[in-house]
């Protein structure tokens, strides 16, 4: 089991419900106040990575998150009109890069995109997408998936995917699109660097919504010493994590790359 699997103890789990309740009945501001007094003591060195994905279509919604001034990892679509304009201006600015690779979902009424792979690929197909859409996307230095709810619980094929990416010695997050999936597990098998998520931020595009997830991703990374939570390209997306990094609970812990919390 890994770091990020690990059970909070008894203790801690009745802090952090108390402390989640208060959120509910006090507000934010209030929460925030209150969940700063009450990690004052701990070190600061809890990192949450927030990882945006389905870079490449809007220009404009992807400059939203440069102008927030934190360390964002961009996740980009590859052969997309702005793909490779939009990972120049983003590694320009700083940010850590990395290809969101279309995998097949299990519902077939979805398209995955362009490059994307499929249950019924053989190994050369699997590594020759893999290696086109890596060579598309400049200054990528990992890879995590888009959709593959039915991918990535094929370990042979995650095998033969994951095997471009160790090649280049780049670094795998699985977005854990499925309980199924074997794309953590493959890495690790494979001894690369890998992480997987913790929390999809903006399964409900609200900002109050969001705000929550950004909290308990706190409070995970707390107990923890590190959390990963995937957003998307919302301006509410963007506009939580601008009020939480101005508020006191975004004080506590530090905002990082990706790469930093797989190192750690």
């Amino acid at each position: 089991m890994s770091y990020l699997d690990k059970n909070i103890n008894r203790r801690g789990f009745l802090r952090d419900s108390a402390a989640m309740t208060a959120a509910c009945l006090l507000g934010f501001n209030s929460f925030s106040k209150a969940l700063a007094l009450e990690v004052s003591n701990k070190k600061q060195t809890a990192g949450i990575a927030i990882i945006i994905d389905d870079i490449g279509y809007s220009i404009s919604r992807a400059r939203q998150f440069l102008d927030l001034g934190v360390p964002i990892t961009f996740s980009i679509l590859p052969r997309l009109t702005n793909s490779i304009n939009l990972s120049l201006e983003i590694k320009k600015n700083g940010h850590e890069i990395m290809l969101h690779q279309p995998m097949e979902p299990y519902n077939s009424a979805i398209d995955p995109g362009p490059g994307a792979l499929y249950a019924g690929d053989g190994k050369e197909r699997i590594m020759r997408v893999m290696e086109e859409n890596i060579s598309e996307i400049p200054f990528a230095s990992g890879i995590n998936n888009h959709m593959g709810s039915k991918f990535t619980a094929l370990p042979d094929k995650m095998y033969h995917a994951l095997g471009a990416v160790k090649e280049r010695n780049m670094f795998f997050v699985d977005s854990l699109t499925s309980n199924h999936s074997k794309g953590f597990a493959t890495a690790k098998y494979l001894k690369m660097a890998a992480a997987h998520r913790n929390l999809f931020l903006d399964n409900v595009v609200e900002e109050s919504a969001i705000l929550n997830q950004l909290l308990k991703l706190k409070i995970h990374a707390i107990n923890h010493g590190m959390a990963v939570g995937i957003g998307h390209p919302f301006p509410e997306t963007a506009s939580a994590i601008k009020t939480f990094c101005g508020s006191q609970a975004g004080q506590s812990v530090s905002l990082v790359h990706i790469s930093e919390v797989i190192k750690s």
